[in-house]
């Protein structure tokens, strides 16, 4: 195997023997040869033309379903990984199947599966269709730049499509994205679609938004319990809300509490859900505390998406996946078919057997400040701009993680100036959220926007706040970057920012691994993109707008 997709690889060069999440040589090996179907679905795709994929959108809703399958942590299982490749293939051959002989005979694209169980095949497959098979190192860069930014917007785009959302337009993208991974394309046009990938990056997370908020209504303001009640409870982590509603309507006067955990608190801010007072708060941390949390926790988890990591025996038998979420030996959830509502009878009945959780902590943490909630206080941010009260705000926006350096957050937020705001949405928040921070004359120090999804709303903000002040750069604003980075929907995030005119924004931990040197000074070079560095140099930089 070889993957180096997220902040953790092996050495920040890549995983060769066994992932650092946990996935093993066979699942890599699977899921390359899963992209390598999409690829196929996209060059016969790409051949028939756009209209198919606008009158039927089941191509495009596959795309996106498998492309989020194999984003870090999402799902280990391989025989569910297998039967994807199985149906990728059944609808590559029927696009195949409306091209003339003389058209089908243009593109050649292996149509082989493996059983998951034949190994060695698989090794010998992945040999000439993994990362390692583009031998250029900055074509392979630049590739893998593509893949992994087109991996997170699908894991945004398929969000949408669960809440009836779609735009034709992102999945003739994908098409056009994962057929260009199979041609000798030269470096300039790889870079072009790689910006073209910020700006449909943006398409759907404006996308996803617009599903959120119409189906559950805007964020607000909310103050959310951090400890717990004397009942059975039921703990969902993972970020699908559609899941959390099914869950909260059938357990509706059973007498079971439900908890949100990692990137499912922010769905505590939704006035929509709001009105489930059995919503007992939020449970735990980032996602890789989990295997602490899930033991104490004592009654069944609902994996609903990534992060779902290495699985204890002593929670295994009641812990469940459901959607792009998926672990071997663990009972996994059917999708909804036809509207029909996901059974979650089992975990419910699991759930009315177990002790109530154990307390971690106690007390609440604030949130709910995404766009629109942020707009409807803005004359109050904009007179504290004015009057100098407020001086600088830093995105602190993305992912959480294992490594130790990510102190390096916690450090930034406690030492910030007070006159300054940090905007945040992911599970970075993790790192400062339960600080006492405190506010700026009512405005709270840190503005916690939502999950990773939400991302889309400190852009929002921050194009609100250059267009208030009449300036025509976003970078002109008091506005500074303090990014941490994970997995692939991240690298989405940032393309989507790079694509909006940002500059000068810190990455960390790490530099991603996938960077080639000359990939990473074309990044350096036109978007002052900078390494996260000393705590008090990094504060000092930001306080003079650097």
């Amino acid at each position: 195997m070889y993957c180096y997709q997220c902040q953790e690889t092996a050495g920040n060069t890549g995983c060769k023997i066994r992932g650092v999440c946990g996935k093993d040589e066979t699942t890599s090996n699977l899921q390359d040869l899963l992209i390598y179907t999409l690829e196929g679905i996209a060059l016969y795709g790409e051949m028939l033309g756009e209209k198919n994929f606008i009158e039927d959108k089941k191509y495009g809703n596959f795309i996106t379903y498998a492309l989020f399958t194999t984003i870090t942590n999402a799902n280990f299982d391989e025989i569910r990984i297998s039967n994807l490749i199985k149906e990728g293939l059944k609808l590559r051959d029927e696009l195949k199947a409306k091209l003339s002989p003389a058209e089908r005979s243009k593109i050649t694209h292996d149509s082989t599966v493996w059983e998951y169980s034949k190994e060695e095949d698989l090794k010998k497959k992945s040999e000439t269709i993994g990362i390692l098979s583009t031998k250029d190192e900055d074509i392979r860069s630049l590739r893998s730049l593509l893949l992994f930014g087109i991996k997170g917007m699908s894991a945004y785009t398929h969000h949408a499509h669960v809440l009836g959302y779609e735009d034709s337009s992102i999945y003739i993208f994908l098409v056009k994205a994962l057929s260009s991974l199979t041609k000798n394309i030269d470096k300039t046009e790889l870079i072009n679609l790689i910006l073209k990938t910020g700006e449909m990056s943006v398409t759907a997370m404006a996308l996803l938004d617009k599903a959120n908020t119409s189906a559950y209504g805007n964020p607000e303001i909310t103050k959310v319990q951090i400890g717990v009640r004397n009942n059975p409870g039921i703990l969902i982590s993972g970020h699908d809300l559609k899941d959390l509603e099914e869950l909260l309507k059938q357990t509706e006067g059973t007498g079971v509490d439900i908890y949100t955990h990692s990137e499912m608190l922010p769905a505590n801010y939704y006035p929509a859900f709001k009105k489930y007072k059995h919503l007992a708060g939020n449970y735990g941390n980032a996602w890789w505390k989990q295997s602490e949390e899930f033991e104490t926790f004592n009654g069944p988890i609902l994996m609903t998406t990534n992060c779902i990591t290495p699985v204890k025996p002593s929670y295994k038998d009641r812990i469940f996946t459901t959607g792009s979420a998926g672990y071997p030996g663990v009972k996994h959830i059917p999708d909804r078919k036809d509207k029909v509502a996901k059974d979650f009878s089992e975990i419910i009945a699991l759930a009315k057997k177990s002790k109530p959780p154990k307390e971690l902590e106690k007390g609440e943490i604030i949130g709910g400040f995404a766009h629109n909630q942020v707009m409807a206080v803005a004359d109050k941010v904009i007179s504290l701009i004015k009057s100098g009260d407020i001086k600088r705000f830093v995105v602190m926006a993305g992912c959480d993680g294992r490594q130790g350096s990510r102190s390096y957050f916690t450090e930034i937020a406690e030492n910030l100036p007070k006159d300054t705001i940090i905007l945040t949405a992911g599970c970075a928040k993790y790192r400062y959220n339960k600080l006492q921070l405190g506010d700026i004359q009512g405005v709270p120090r840190v503005l916690d926007a939502g999950q990773c999804n939400d991302s889309y709303s400190l852009a929002v903000i921050a194009l609100k706040l250059k267009e208030v002040f009449g300036l025509k750069n976003i970078n002109d604003l008091p506005l500074s970057f303090d990014i941490a980075w994970y997995e692939q929907k991240a690298v989405c995030v940032l393309l989507a920012l790079l694509y909006l005119g940002v500059k000068g924004i810190r990455l960390g931990p790490t530099l991603p691994a996938f960077l080639s040197e000359n990939v990473a000074k074309i990044l350096v070079e036109n978007f002052n993109i900078k390494l996260t560095g000393k705590v008090a140099e990094d504060i000092a930089a930001i306080k003079e707008g650097k």
